[in-house]
């Protein structure tokens, strides 16, 4: 294995490695260092996801691992490697992809996976340098945090470094480093890249894999005549179904759902051209490479329905039988909607509705999210101030969103009167725990990146404490949950973010 450091000189963080992906073979990846970062330092850091490692703050703040997670120094028990999958990018049979500015650690006792993101070229680099850049990697930092803190599924970012190395994108930047978390980082592609090439017996593996570690009762299930590779297309199907809901539901923009972005777990991943809505725009394209509008907001959950089906084409030689892989997906259609339609609920403090108001609660969802795209009203900021309704607020906050005020008025009076027959305090502190008052906006990620390019990384640690919990209130932070100035709208975030 080709290690930078020698095995004496490594860096013994006791996580205990255990590498199951690396024990798939060779046929999965290919075994290689990182490549060195020069003179790195650090740009933020996630003393939770350290936590959760077994990290104490000493060795978080030690230059042992800025080193260690710029690629300058061999950890201990890990195995460095670049996975090999394929995919679909943007609706088209993209052929082999890979890792190819990735490189996995291996997996801690923890059962965490370890990845450094921009660690340099790989077999699977394509036309690319292997390098991240400090903008892209400050706004995946921040962004996995964030959705942690929503409690979205979501991969989970330990820090980020930099370099002054230059990268080169559309003009001149500097290089960083994502340290990623994630229980595994499989995805659809790695299970298309196998059947693609025709090789069962590695997606045989592969799947059981996956089974084993995070599906276990999909081995035992009676259903589907105890298949076990349909009860695992099921389970992928439902995780991604009440994922997408938790998306739209807190209007996150993931931007780029190609197959090889959407994780085996239900896990949000691979935040590149993400956006939090401002105003709420049901059809907004948040990349500015997506000029067909593939991926906008209100068409995820149908490409998100699109990407089981390729995964599910990719099983049928296990699963054997095409109405069984149908079947199989078949439960995302009714879990979607459901658990939609439970998130809103939520964040209209209503909770689980019974019978008897189940069709006043889907017009009142209905048509608040039709008055809400109409007058164009800020998304974050609406939900939060109709928060304080519960126990008597008043409703002219609200009101004052809207250039329809007499169809606002008309929706608050009906929507009073349904909170009217709950009780206050668990319908508000519902609220407050289902509409957050701190998202990750395009500008405030943009002006974290522009103090980080002159080695002004407060900001970036700011962010981080209000997204860590971002329904609290947070006093002295208000310009954070504010609106938008006008030049966030003249952002552009594309695939290179």
């Amino acid at each position: 294995m080709n290690i930078a450091t020698p095995e004496a000189h490594s860096l013994d963080l006791g996580l205990n490695w255990h590498n199951s992906f690396a024990d798939l073979g060779e046929a999965f990846f290919t075994a290689l260092a990182p490549k060195p970062l020069p003179a790195p330092y650090w740009v933020g850091r996630s003393n939770a996801v350290a936590h959760e490692l077994g990290l104490s703050a000493d060795q978080l703040s030690s230059d042992a691992l800025l080193q260690a997670l710029s690629g300058n120094r061999h950890i201990a028990g890990s195995r460095p490697l670049a996975s090999v999958y394929s995919g679909h990018q943007f609706g088209v049979w993209a052929g082999q992809l890979g890792d190819g500015r990735a490189i996995l650690l291996g997996q801690t006792a923890a059962g965490q996976e370890i990845q450094l993101k921009g660690a340099g070229l790989t077999p699977y680099s394509r036309m690319g340098d292997g390098r991240a850049v400090l903008r892209s990697s400050i706004r995946e930092f921040l962004c996995s945090e964030a959705m942690h803190g929503l409690g979205i599924p979501t991969s989970r970012a330990l820090c980020v470094t930099g370099s002054n190395a230059p990268v080169y994108r559309e003009a001149a930047e500097t290089a960083a480093v994502v340290t990623r978390v994630a229980p595994s980082f499989i995805r659809f592609g790695h299970f298309e890249h196998f059947a693609y090439r025709q090789q069962p017996a590695e997606l045989e593996t592969l799947a059981d894999h996956v089974i084993d570690r995070f599906y276990p009762a999909c081995r035992t299930s009676t259903q589907f005549g105890g298949n076990r590779f349909a009860a695992l297309l099921q389970a992928v199907s439902e995780r991604t179904a009440q994922m997408v809901a938790q998306w739209q539901a807190v209007g996150f923009c993931h931007g780029v759902m190609n197959t090889d972005n959407m994780s085996i777990l239900g896990l949000t991943i691979d935040y590149g051209p993400f956006q939090f809505l401002d105003t709420y725009d049901p059809g907004h394209v948040c990349n500015h490479s997506d000029s067909a509008g593939r991926y906008a907001f209100d068409k995820q959950p149908n490409i998100a329905y699109w990407n089981l089906f390729c995964l599910g084409q990719a099983l049928l030689p296990l699963i054997g039988e095409q109405e069984l892989a149908l079947a199989a997906l078949e439960s995302y259609k009714t879990i979607f909607p459901a658990a939609l339609q439970a998130r809103m609920q939520d964040k209209l403090g209503l909770g689980q509705s019974p019978a008897e108001f189940a069709a006043t609660d889907r017009s009142l969802i209905e048509d608040i999210l039709a008055l809400l795209a109409a007058d164009r009203v800020d998304y974050t900021i609406f939900w939060r101030r109709l928060s304080q309704l519960p126990g008597g607020g008043s409703t002219e906050p609200v009101s004052d969103l809207f250039l329809n005020r007499a169809g606002a008025q008309d929706w608050l009076q009906r929507y009073t009167q349904r909170l009217g027959s709950i009780a206050a305090a668990p319908a508000a502190a519902l609220m407050r725990q289902t509409n957050p008052k701190f998202v990750l906006r395009n500008h405030l990620g943009e002006l974290a990146i522009r103090a980080a390019r002159n080695m002004d990384f407060s900001l970036v640690s700011k962010l981080l404490m209000l997204l860590e919990s971002p329904c609290e209130e947070h006093p002295g932070h208000e310009s954070m949950a504010g609106f938008p100035p006008d030049w966030a709208g003249s952002i552009e975030i594309s695939c290179s973010s």
